[in-house]
């Protein structure tokens, strides 16, 4: 084997890794007929950290556009905040 080969090799791998270990990931809210907009905002304060008026902002645009993305960062940061707001009921999903 081509020993210049197998290093680009390496190289294109070790940049794939990375990329996707940069890849900013999104925390994103999905509309649904059982929660209020109080209870979004509330959640989205408590654990997105949001104001309220980011927070008021962000409900509304799930209610007329059907999804948001509410943030936005390193996957592993916004997992947490995921399952907590999965757990208040909320429809949301990380990508």
């Amino acid at each position: 084997m081509n020993a210049t080969f197998s290093t680009e090799v390496d190289v294109l791998l070790d940049e794939k890794v990375l990329t996707k270990e940069n890849k900013e990931s999104h925390l994103v809210l999905f509309n649904d007929d059982v929660n209020t907009f109080e209870w979004v905002i509330e959640c989205l304060v408590r654990y997105c950290h949001h104001d309220v008026i980011q927070a008021e902002q962000c409900a509304h645009i799930v209610h007329f556009n059907g999804k948001c993305s509410i943030k936005k960062g390193d996957f592993m940061k916004l997992k947490p905040i995921c399952e907590a707001l999965l757990e208040k009921g909320l429809s949301v999903e990380l990508n």
